[in-house]
C-alpha cells in the first residue's frame, strides 16, 4: 500500500497576549528601557534621603524663669509649700468675728473687735479679779489635715494672747479648748502656732481628749488671759495654715 505524504505548514504569525507583531524585542533594548526607568526612580530617592535637616534658628516657645510670677508651676515637689490662707480682713472674708468676754464666770474684763484699713483689731481691758479674759472668735471650716500648724501676722504692744483652735470636741459634755502662745511686739511680726504645742482644758482644767482633728476646724478664736490687769490692743494681718519646708 502506497503511503500519502502529509506536507506539514507553518502557522500564520498570529500575535498573542504574551507575543507582540513584528521583530521581536533583543536584550539591548530591553536593557535600555529598563536604564530609562531606574535613573529617575535612583534621582527621586536621593532627593528624599538627602533632604537637608531643619535649622535650630526658627523661633521656639519662649523660655521662662521657673520663679517668675507667670512660669508654670514645678512638676517636682515644692520646696516650700503654699500656706492655706483663712482670714486676710480685706473684705473677702465673710465670717464675722465675734466678742466672748469673762462676764459668764462673774468677770469684767471687756472686749471690742473691729475690722479697718484690712485689719483685725483687738481691743479691751482686762480685770483678772474674776475670769480675767476676753477673746474674739470667728467660724472657720477648713481642713487643715496636711498642715503643721496656724501663723499669724501680729503687733500687740509685747503683751501675750493666745490662739484657740476648735474642733467641736467635748470633754463630759464641755466644750474643749486647745490653745497655744501668741507673743506679740510692737512692731509687726509674725509668729508661728503649731498643733503639737496646744494644751487642751475645759474651763480652765487640763483634759485627756484625742488629738486636734486638722480636717474638721470649725473656728479659731483668740484670747487674752496673761494675768495682767489693764488696757490692750491686738492687730492681725492675716491668720492662715503653715506647713513646715520639705
Amino acid at each position: 500500500m502506497r503511503r500519502s505524504r502529509i506536507q506539514k505548514t507553518r502557522a500564520p504569525n498570529v500575535p498573542t497576549p504574551h507575543t507582540r507583531s513584528g521583530p521581536s524585542f533583543r536584550i539591548k533594548d530591553m536593557t535600555r528601557l529598563l536604564a530609562l526607568a531606574v535613573v529617575p526612580a535612583v534621582l527621586l530617592v536621593g532627593h528624599v534621603f538627602h533632604r537637608p535637616a531643619p535649622t535650630t534658628d526658627a523661633p521656639g516657645p519662649p523660655l521662662t524663669d521657673p520663679n517668675s510670677p507667670g512660669s508654670p508651676p514645678s512638676s517636682g515637689p515644692p520646696s516650700c509649700p503654699a500656706p492655706l490662707m483663712l482670714f486676710t480682713f480685706d473684705g473677702a472674708d465673710t465670717a464675722p468675728w465675734r466678742v466672748e468676754n469673762d462676764g459668764v464666770m462673774g468677770g469684767r474684763s471687756e472686749g471690742f473687735v473691729e475690722v479697718a484699713d484690712g485689719t483685725l483689731v483687738f481691743t479691751g481691758e482686762v480685770v483678772t479679779e474674776g475670769g480675767g479674759f476676753t477673746s474674739v472668735r470667728a467660724a472657720s471650716r477648713a481642713d487643715l489635715s496636711g498642715y503643721d500648724g496656724i501663723e499669724l501676722r501680729v503687733r500687740g504692744g509685747g503683751r501675750t494672747f493666745e490662739l484657740d483652735v476648735d474642733d467641736g470636741t467635748r470633754s463630759r459634755g464641755r466644750e474643749v479648748s486647745r490653745r497655744g502662745p501668741v507673743p506679740t511686739r510692737d512692731a509687726w511680726t509674725t509668729v508661728r502656732v503649731p498643733f503639737d504645742s496646744l494644751e487642751e482644758t475645759a474651763y480652765g482644767e487640763p483634759v485627756r481628749v484625742d488629738p486636734l482633728d486638722r480636717s474638721a476646724v470649725q473656728s479659731i478664736g483668740i484670747y487674752i488671759i496673761d494675768g495682767q490687769d489693764g488696757p490692750f490692743r491686738l492687730e492681725v494681718d492675716w491668720i492662715r495654715g503653715y506647713r513646715e519646708a520639705e
